[in-house]
């Protein structure tokens, strides 16, 4: 059997979480390969919105086993936060989700670096979610990091105050007051004896060899749903360098997330929105700074699910997504949010950069920074698509918009969101 793989095309908030969601019939595993509480995944079914953060949005499938993955990193606080709200809603996430034992753990230490760095940097900060990701992904690759396998062994506590210590003596170097800090308005110690009662809930789930469980899935032709998180362009070596995540937000992380050979992967479900989005800081091409700008933003309730932040607007950028498609493998393109354009007379698109007179159909490293965009104006439409169930009741110029996709990124869309809920998606 194959693994299929879903993930981003922009800069994140693609709307991954519904479509996951939507899918999962589908398939008997969901597994999450990469990030952390950084990511904020919607599903909004019979009325309710959950945003998860660190558990696969197959969660809501009582017959679907989900993974979170050796390449997440761990926050047991939210983590714990997550599991209170779906055993909330009447579901028993002990019963089929299980955890890498060499997936890293979030120290509260981690969140310190992580904000005193954000200070530090200023006008020049990455625009962190603050939630601990980049410190914590930094000790991991100085091979000093702290694995949600550890939580069971005799010395857990030594090798936290160690590492803890590690940190705070880099944090007194820098003179930063620790005290001046709150996390979720702790402060630190109060935070502290809160991670660690979070890590005592940790204990009660399965804490297994993932890579060994998914290959054996495979082996007996269980279907497997790869589930990533942020987006292409935030991806660590092919994205907006430095305005980027720490982790590998491509298909190839799904290998080194999951522990699955690349032989082993399917279909690619590329996901993107209609318009561009962004949050935090970093190149941004399409972006819109006037009243359509702020309209798309309104319409699209686009609002950090993580942080709250409003996120930057702008058009599609198709140099953009034409790159995204060119390093995942992308076999299927899906489109999220369609109907946020609706009522717009005309939509603007970008098809190429332009650049010390040349022009560009997709990113290179010589235009990175100084270009501008060359937009098409395509027609748009006025219809209500949110009871819409097929394509061909799709309005004539969301049926042009699409194809005009399709044509410039030689990939076919076969699924349209048309509006939040779970319900709202045409399979084409």
């Amino acid at each position: 059997m194959k693994v299929d793989v879903i993930l981003g095309l922009q800069w994140g908030d693609e709307g991954k979480g519904k479509i996951v969601d939507a899918l999962a019939p589908a398939y008997d595993i969901i597994a999450r390969f990469q990030g952390g509480p950084n990511a904020g995944h919607t599903i909004i079914f019979n009325d309710r919105k959950f945003v998860l953060h660190t558990v696969p949005s197959g969660i809501f499938r009582r017959e679907i086993t989900n993974v979170i993955g050796n390449g997440v990193v761990l926050d047991p606080v939210t983590f714990c936060k997550e599991i209170d709200a779906i055993i909330d809603a009447g579901f028993n996430p002990e019963e089929n989700l299980i955890i890498s034992g060499n997936c890293h753990l979030i120290m509260p230490s981690h969140r310190l670096l992580d904000a005193i760095s954000e200070t530090a940097m200023g006008d020049q900060k990455i625009g962190s979610t603050l939630k601990g990701i980049g410190p914590t992904y930094t000790d991991k690759y100085a091979r000093k990091g702290l694995r949600a396998g550890a939580i069971e062994m005799s010395d857990f506590q030594l090798q936290y105050n160690k590492r803890k210590e590690q940190h705070f003596d880099y944090i007194r170097l820098t003179g930063t007051d620790i005290a001046q800090f709150r996390f979720d308005g702790l402060t630190f110690g109060e935070y502290e004896k809160l991670w660690f009662e979070a890590i005592e809930k940790l204990k009660k789930f399965k804490i297994v060899a993932t890579e060994v469980f998914l290959n054996n899935a495979l082996k007996n032709g269980k279907q497997v749903l790869a589930e990533g998180a942020q987006g292409t362009l935030l991806d660590i070596d092919f994205g907006s360098y430095p305005f980027v995540t720490s982790s590998n937000t491509t298909t190839g992380g799904v290998c080194t997330g999951l522990g699955i050979a690349p032989q082993y992967v399917g279909k690619v479900f590329g996901i993107f929105k209609a318009y561009c989005t962004r949050v935090g800081n970093g190149p941004f091409p399409t972006e819109l700074h006037d009243e359509m700008g702020e309209l798309i933003r309104k319409n699209g309730n686009e609002f950090g699910s993580t942080t709250g932040r409003p996120r930057r607007t702008g058009w599609l950028d198709l140099p953009a997504l034409r790159y995204a498609v060119m390093l995942n493998g992308v076999t299927d393109l899906v489109m999220t949010k369609a109907d946020v354009l609706t009522g717009l007379e005309t939509i603007q698109v970008c098809s190429s950069y332009k650049c010390a007179g040349k022009e560009y159909i997709m990113p290179e490293l010589a235009i990175e920074n100084d270009c501008s965009t060359v937009n098409q104006p395509l027609k748009g439409w006025t219809d209500d698509i949110s009871k819409t169930e097929t394509l061909e009741a799709l309005p004539d110029g969301l049926k042009n918009y699409l194809n005009f996709i399709q044509m410039a990124t030689g990939i076919q869309v076969t699924c349209v969101s048309t509006g939040p809920d779970r319900t709202q998606i045409i399979k084409i």
